[in-house]
Parts: C-alpha cells; structure tokens; sequence
C-alpha cells in the first residue's frame, strides 16, 4: 500500500541550494517535518555549516533553512516503503520538482545520500536538467561518517 508525503517543501523566492532526501522516515512522518528521528544528524549538520546553535523545533528549523537560503524536499512524492528503510521503496511516484525549482533561485541541488542521488536522477533529473550533487546521508544508518566527517564533507560541497 502505498504512503504518500504529507508535508510540503521548505523554500523561498531567495533559496539558493536544495537539498533532497529520498521519503520521510517513519519518526518524520509522525511530526509532519523533515529529518525528525533523534539520531539524524542532519540539523547538527547544517547548524555547524553556518554557525548557529542546532535548533529544538520545528519553527526553529524552518528559520535555520530559509535565512540561510537553504531549500529542503524529498525526492518521492508517494511510494510502498517498509518503517524507513530506503531499500524497501517500491513503486515511487516523484514529486514534480519543477514546482519548486520555477519558484526559486536554486543554483545547486544536492542529495542527502546514495538513494535520493539515484532517485533524482531516474525519476527526476529528466524533467530538470539540473545535475545533482551527491552528499554522505546523515541518517543514523550511515554509521561509517562520524558528524566531523560529515560536516567536512557536506562543507566542501556546499560552501557554507
């Protein structure tokens, strides 16, 4: 059975750099925000790169993206997934990126992990044209990057 997302991008006319995870984790989908299960480092990530205290809500998080110019989707609007596990997607319907890209000032789009790298570029890059850069996934299931590592290379990349 398929779950569709339930939560809409986080953008504005000025954002400059979207990032795109794959589907909403179950924790996530449960609080209606992006990159919500405790041990995502997503937001330790992101607060590093441009200097601010790691925020506590959800308005908080939204205020980090948008003054920093940082748009946040997924690449999936709907498909069948067991709990979080991005290698059980079946079935993807995408979301229509050019939504969000019409909309914005987006320079740079960027994956969070492997499997929204390779989503975006079945699904989505056909209808874009905009290449996409791969980054290491903050999930806590990428234990091999320690959040150091992942600042570094999410740095580089980013030019935050």
């Amino acid at each position: 059975m398929p779950i569709t997302h339930t939560f809409e991008p986080v953008y504005d006319k000025k954002s400059k750099i979207l990032i795109l995870g794959t589907f909403p984790s179950v924790k996530s989908r449960a609080r209606d925000f992006y990159y919500q299960h405790p041990q995502n480092r997503f937001w330790k990530v992101i607060s590093a790169l441009v200097g601010w205290s790691t925020p506590d809500t959800i308005e908080d998080q939204k205020t980090l993206l948008l003054e920093n110019q940082i748009a946040v989707w997924d690449v999936i609007y709907s498909c069948d997934i067991i709990g979080s596990s991005d290698s059980s997607i079946k079935n993807v319907v995408p979301n229509d990126m050019g939504l969000l890209l019409n909309k914005t000032d987006i320079k740079t789009i960027f994956a969070n992990g492997g499997k929204a790298y390779e989503l975006y570029n079945r699904y989505c890059f056909e209808a874009t044209k905009k290449a996409i850069v791969k980054l290491p996934s903050t999930s806590p299931a990428n234990a091999s990057y320690s959040l150091e590592k992942l600042v570094d290379c999410w740095g580089e990349a980013l030019s935050l």
